[in-house]
């Protein structure tokens, strides 16, 4: 039976299914993925107003982790650009959970039982499959969705290490980590302009206000599987949360109009089925 805790984390996964898909569905993802991050920074910056800091020893994780959200966020922008959200998005959500355990074992001396391996193994082909389902994936489109899962990879293990050193302050942790996201519309502004910024106010607003929408539900997804992570092995709970690439499946499907074979079908839920096994 399933856990309450893993309950949550399938709801976040179904969270963050939502907000790719937004992401994904907007023509200027830097512009969306730039709004998204004023959501999240404006929302974390409330947050640590009010909420205790996180203990010292927790900060170097914190920091790291923050920097490497920022790199994700432009690796997705990358991998968005060359892919459909039906391809994208399982490779690079479902290549996280190998890395999370592999890391997990190496760092946070998390064990990996049979089931687990075989859970590996499933995600591992289940991946290949996608990779190798029609040809409009690119080499370096392929190379953009995995970088984007290694990054997922990485500040997964920082954060399930630095949330457990952070003397039971899961929401300060987030809270703080979430601050560095002010650095995507510096980032934006330095490329781009202030004007590029905020035009869309006036002539996109529905383009912004999805955006906007996005950062919180994101600040939502990820918020339950950093408390998650408290407590739950980093490889079962990450790989529970990347049962999200079925719902970004039926999201690409449903609104975006996405076309998916019956072999990505089975492909996604292959990689879905390992995630599961992963996370038990």
């Amino acid at each position: 039976m399933l856990s309450l805790t893993g309950g949550f984390v399938l709801f976040a996964a179904m969270l963050h299914a939502s907000w790719n898909a937004i992401l994904h569905g907007n023509r200027d993802r830097f512009l969306s993925m730039t709004w998204i991050g004023i959501a999240i920074g404006a929302v974390a910056t409330i947050v640590i107003v009010f909420a205790p800091i996180p203990a010292s020893a927790s900060w170097p994780y914190l920091i790291a982790s923050g920097l490497v959200h920022n790199v994700y966020n432009v690796s997705l922008i990358r991998s968005y650009r060359r892919n459909d959200l039906a391809m994208a998005y399982p490779i690079a959500r479902g290549s996280s959970p190998l890395l999370v355990t592999l890391g997990a074992a190496c760092f946070a001396h998390e064990s990996i039982g049979p089931l687990h391996a075989l859970g590996v193994v499933m995600i591992s082909g289940g991946i290949i499959a996608i990779a190798l389902q029609g040809r409009r994936m690119s080499r370096s489109g392929a190379f953009a969705a995995l970088t984007t899962g290694a990054m997922i990879a990485l500040y997964t293990v920082i954060d399930g290490i630095g949330v457990r050193l952070s003397n039971n302050q899961a929401t300060a942790y987030t809270a703080w980590m979430f601050v560095f996201y002010w650095l995507m519309p510096v980032l934006f502004v330095a490329k781009r302009g202030f004007v590029a910024l905020w035009a869309p106010v006036r002539t996109a607003p529905l383009s912004v206000v999805s955006s906007v929408i996005g950062g919180l539900v994101s600040v939502a997804a990820y918020g339950i599987v950093i408390w998650a992570l408290q407590s739950g092995a980093m490889g079962a709970v990450s790989a529970l949360r990347e049962t999200s690439v079925v719902f970004a499946v039926l999201i690409g499907r449903v609104f975006l109009r996405q076309a998916v074979s019956p072999a990505r079908w089975l492909a996604c839920i292959v990689v879905a089925a390992g995630a599961a096994c992963l996370g038990l």
